[in-house]
């Protein structure tokens, strides 16, 4: 990602600590972005027995996780930045692959987005650490954004999750990988 200057930062914080943060809210924002978009495929793209569950679980997760980008950007612009939400941006800057699965079973599905948010909520803990030491203010929105990613997850999770607590996916580090697993 590009470092831009910032217009200004906010009172008590030094340029380079508002750089950085910005920095990592607009990761996060990028993710957020991608993430809502995702769901959003995937809300389309189910089909199978559990359909209508998984169809209608996923709805409130996008529109959360919009909520959350939303939020990501009017922090950068408080701090002096300027939030980029393009799709072109996002594209040229993020470091992970798109989301490959098309129509396929509520199981790939799950399965694929249990690796997915896998990666989100890492992101978002590493961040979390990082700003310990620069700014408890966009501290406490990574938490916040954690908690209510981390019970999305979970609820995917519980699709996956046999009886002695097996997950379909354990071990399963890329999203094609895990939806065959499921399948």
């Amino acid at each position: 990602m590009t470092t831009t200057k910032l217009h200004y930062t906010v009172p008590g914080m030094a340029e380079g600590d508002a750089e950085r943060v910005v920095a990592l809210l607009q990761g996060r924002l990028h993710a957020c972005n991608d993430l809502h978009l995702t769901l959003k495929h995937v809300h389309w793209n189910v089909v199978g027995p559990h359909f209508i569950a998984v169809h209608e679980m996923i709805d409130p997760q996008v529109e959360t996780v919009r909520g959350f980008a939303d939020d990501l950007a009017e922090r950068i612009a408080t701090l002096g930045g300027s939030p980029k939400g393009t799709p072109g941006v996002l594209v040229a800057e993020r470091d992970w692959d798109d989301y490959s699965i098309g129509r396929a079973s509520t199981q790939e599905h799950l399965a694929a987005l249990d690796v997915v948010y896998q990666g989100v909520i890492g992101t978002y803990r590493a961040g979390i650490t990082e700003l310990d030491k620069l700014d408890l203010v966009t501290q406490d929105m990574f938490i916040g954004q954690t908690e209510q990613l981390e019970l999305f997850h979970w609820f995917v999770r519980a699709h996956l999750e046999d009886k002695g607590g097996h997950l379909a996916t354990a071990g399963d580090r890329t999203e094609t990988d895990a939806a065959r697993a499921a399948s």
